[in-house]
């Protein structure tokens, strides 16, 4: 019975975290600490009382210490912000390593499209109505990155129910 009501927990738990990251990486462009240290936690507490074996647990800590070096050397080049180089690396954690690569391939193919659709924004003139809000000016501001937090929260939802947490709710 906990192994069912952790996983259902937990499921709600990084889908709830995941859409909250990528509202407000769109709302501030940034991906709070907080939230990357509170799904750690949450990660090592729910796995176990999930029932979620050992094996896969480590797997899963392997393969996302992987992606967070990888992550870091992108960071390190500037080709990506801090709070994507921290935020992809749990996803993958909580997502298990049989889905790291649809993971990223996912946040790869929505990522492109939020950034052509914001580059085409970017091209046009900003209405009159949303240059009076802080965070429309700053996403569509010429200067600002792409908010890869957007990409990810979706590609994280899409890939869940194949997850290792609905195995043990089947």
């Amino acid at each position: 019975m906990i192994s069912t009501s952790a996983a259902w927990f937990a499921f709600l738990l990084f889908a709830g975290a995941m859409t909250y990251a990528g509202i407000r990486d769109v709302a501030t462009m940034t991906i709070s600490n907080r939230v990357v240290v509170f799904l750690v936690i949450a990660f090592a507490i729910l796995a176990p009382a999930a029932g979620l074996n050992l094996a896969t647990v480590m797997s899963s800590v392997v393969v996302a210490s992987a992606v967070l070096a990888c992550t870091f050397v992108l960071f390190a080049a500037g080709w990506i912000g801090g709070g994507d180089a921290k935020l992809l690396p749990v996803a993958v954690l909580w997502l298990g390593a049989d889905l790291a690569l649809p993971f990223i391939l996912y946040t790869s193919v929505i990522g492109a499209a939020l950034t052509v659709g914001l580059l085409q924004l970017r091209r046009v003139p900003l209405p009159l109505a949303l240059k009076k809000n802080a965070w429309a000016k700053r996403l569509l501001d010429r200067e600002t990155g792409i908010p890869y937090g957007a990409a990810m929260a979706p590609a994280a939802l899409l890939l869940l129910p194949e997850s290792h947490w609905c195995s043990v709710l089947l």
